[in-house]
């Protein structure tokens, strides 16, 4: 399910890609290299307007370090019996949010020597469908209907949503839930990925404090 959802989202993407003009294979490879929509999206809307390629590349990179806290707390997780530094880095790629709320659920079950790649065979899957679904976006573009096409494009964060809810195990996973969710509407619309940032990054801190302050006070 969560490939599909990816795959339908992957097509608002492509629709976007080929009403700007932006070229295909260019637009498939991005899927593959960024992997994270709101840094693509901010790839395509910088090329298009024109901005500067350091410039894209610092927004992008700022949109996309809201992944590094995912990969650190799975790290663990990931790594089979043995360390090997290339197995990480590679599986470290694959991690966005989908493989990271899908991870914590199932890899603690996963036998050690499973888990790596159990990470590699799940991540791959939902780049091939990601990849698919940027693809078919951009060909069927002109027979996709604008309104269709950007809630395609919506089915990803509503799917994110729903995966975080199932996985809240305790009190401060609501908690961040709820702050990044009440924080939203206020730093929507800010370039460079900086709403990303202020509502996953000072939600989620927030929500640790107040967690933290709850379970002295219990």
């Amino acid at each position: 399910m969560p490939g599909f959802v990816l795959f339908a989202g992957y097509i608002g993407y492509g629709g976007l890609l080929h009403g700007v003009g932006f070229p295909f294979v260019a637009g498939v490879l991005s899927t593959f290299f960024i992997w994270a929509l709101p840094g693509q999206v901010i790839m395509v809307g910088g090329l298009v307007s024109g901005t500067a390629l350091p410039a894209i590349a610092l927004a992008v990179a700022l949109s996309s370090i809201r992944l590094l806290p995912m990969v650190v707390s799975i790290a663990p997780l990931m790594r089979g019996p043995r360390r090997s530094l290339w197995k990480d880095l590679v599986c470290a790629h694959f991690v966005a949010m989908t493989v990271w709320v899908e991870g914590q659920r199932l890899l603690p079950h996963v036998p050690m020597n499973g888990r790596p790649p159990f990470v590699l065979g799940f991540g791959l899957m939902l780049l091939v469908f990601s990849m698919t679904g940027t693809a078919a976006g951009f060909l069927l573009a002109g027979e996709l209907p604008a309104s269709m096409g950007a809630g395609l494009l919506f089915m990803t964060p509503m799917s994110f949503t729903l995966l975080l809810i199932r996985g809240a195990r305790d009190t401060t996973d609501w908690l961040a839930l709820a702050f990044g969710t009440l924080t939203a509407p206020f730093v929507v619309g800010m370039s460079g990925g900086a709403d990303l940032m202020i509502t996953g990054f000072g939600g989620g801190t927030a929500a640790y404090l107040v967690g933290r302050w709850w379970r002295r006070r219990r």
